[in-house]
């Protein structure tokens, strides 16, 4: 890491100075942008590759307060065989307190384990209970842990705060993958979006995710672009490599693609694997194995021919 970056967070005044110092988004630019990239048309094999890479990418959520073991357990069988040959997804993400129940029904399988922490979706509570939340959902197993940052703080400036909370986080994460959640519909701008992104990799984030899925806008195409970007230069910068996951209101095959091309098209095919890029979502699993029983079939299954998720 350079010098400049390694000082960056020696104070607040430090911090706030690099993160506002940092170019400016061109608003209009990056949502044409996206708009084009979204235009790209794949066709026959190649889409084929890529609903098989998108479903591999998958993080299967169910993150509601009437979740029950027996839910879980069959999330996790749909999500080690989807169907119809298609390979297994990324993740299973659920509460911490279900953490065990994916556990059990995941081992040996090779999809790994996601919880939510930090008092998600709002953040609003106390550092111990935060880091307590973490070493919870770790200790019972989780591979990764998606923690929420403080948005009132950021938004209020206290950039070291966020920074802090996110440091002591990781620290609790042991072995596990951390995937900080900045929840872009919140933070009002594009300026904001890549300031807090930086921030999440400055602090040691392994991942940076848009949204919950609790929040609308969540996962826009140009908020995932400026994401791709900042993870892009960021390895650039330091040399370390950075995940990103869209969550939230990616529905079907066609929003799937479309940031598959994103991902190539900003960051490089270095991100298009399940370690550098995920894909937050319930019900998205569905449509992309819709999708590819047409392509193989020349017909379309009816969405009661796959298990509901």
């Amino acid at each position: 890491m350079t010098t400049s970056l390694a000082d960056v967070a020696s104070s607040d005044a430090a911090l706030r100075a690099f993160l506002q110092g940092l170019p400016g988004v061109d608003r209009v630019g990056a949502d044409q942008r996206a708009a084009m990239l979204g235009t790209r048309s794949i066709k026959t094999t190649a889409k084929a590759q890529a609903i098989d890479l998108a479903i591999s990418m998958v993080d299967l959520t169910t993150l509601e307060g009437a979740d029950t073991a027996g839910k879980v357990r069959a999330m996790c069988a749909k999500a080690v065989r989807p169907g119809g040959g298609a390979p297994s997804v990324a993740a299973v993400c659920v509460y911490p307190d279900l953490v065990p129940v994916a556990v059990e029904a995941l081992g040996g399988t090779g999809v790994k384990v996601a919880s939510v922490a930090t008092a998600f979706p709002s953040g609003r509570t106390s550092l111990e209970v935060k880091v307590s939340d973490t070493a919870l959902a770790v200790s019972a197993g989780a591979d990764e842990i998606d923690m929420v940052i403080d948005r009132g703080a950021f938004l209020s400036g206290h950039y070291l705060k966020v920074y802090e909370e996110i440091v002591a986080v990781k620290a609790a994460c042991g072995a596990a993958h951390l995937k900080v959640i900045l929840e872009t519909g919140e933070l009002s701008t594009y300026d904001n979006v890549r300031r807090a992104s930086w921030l999440a990799m400055l602090a040691g984030a392994d991942f940076i995710k848009t949204s919950t899925g609790k929040v609308s806008p969540a996962a826009t195409p140009p908020v995932t672009m400026i994401m791709l970007e900042a993870v892009r230069d960021f390895r650039e910068a330091t040399g370390r490599q950075v995940g990103v996951k869209p969550a939230g209101g990616i529905r079907t095959t066609k929003d799937a693609v479309k940031n598959l091309v994103l991902v190539n098209e900003t960051a490089g095919d270095d991100w298009l694997t399940p370690d550098w890029f995920r894909l937050g979502a319930s019900s998205l699993l569905n449509d992309l194995l819709m999708q590819r029983e047409k392509l193989a079939t020349g017909r379309y299954a009816g969405p009661d021919y796959f298990t509901l998720d």
